[in-house]
């Protein structure tokens, strides 16, 4: 018995040395901290997505073969089993229905009508 007693007190020094360390050091790690953000390099948020996966810019006039497996994310030259799938999963996350864009269910749907029309 008494030796949880000492165990308690003992943690509750050290909690309170951590604690006394801490505030006497905030100010120190503060302006610290602050020095580190300032240093930070800055985003260039225009190619912020040229590393990303995702396609950066808008559609071409007449969708092309090309730009249809992009919008799928599927290859140029897969087969209709795969780009029925990718149409599916695309579709789901993108219908109307489900509070998705009309403009982009039209331009997944063309996507998947230029692989249908070239088989």
């Amino acid at each position: 018995m008494a030796s949880s007693f000492v165990a308690a007190g003992l943690g509750l020094a050290a909690i309170g040395f951590i604690g006394r360390y801490v505030a006497r050091n905030a100010p120190v790690m503060s302006s610290k901290m602050n020095e580190v953000v300032k240093n930070l390099p800055k985003l260039d948020l225009e190619n912020f997505a040229a590393g990303s996966k995702y396609y950066k810019g808008g559609f071409e006039q007449k969708m092309t073969r090309r730009e249809a497996a992009l919008i799928l994310g599927i290859s140029p030259n897969a087969p209709s089993k795969r780009i029925k799938e990718a149409h599916k999963r695309i579709m789901l996350a993108n219908h109307p229905d489900r509070g998705g864009s009309p403009y982009l269910a039209a331009k997944i749907n063309e996507a998947k009508d230029i692989f249908d029309n070239t088989r």
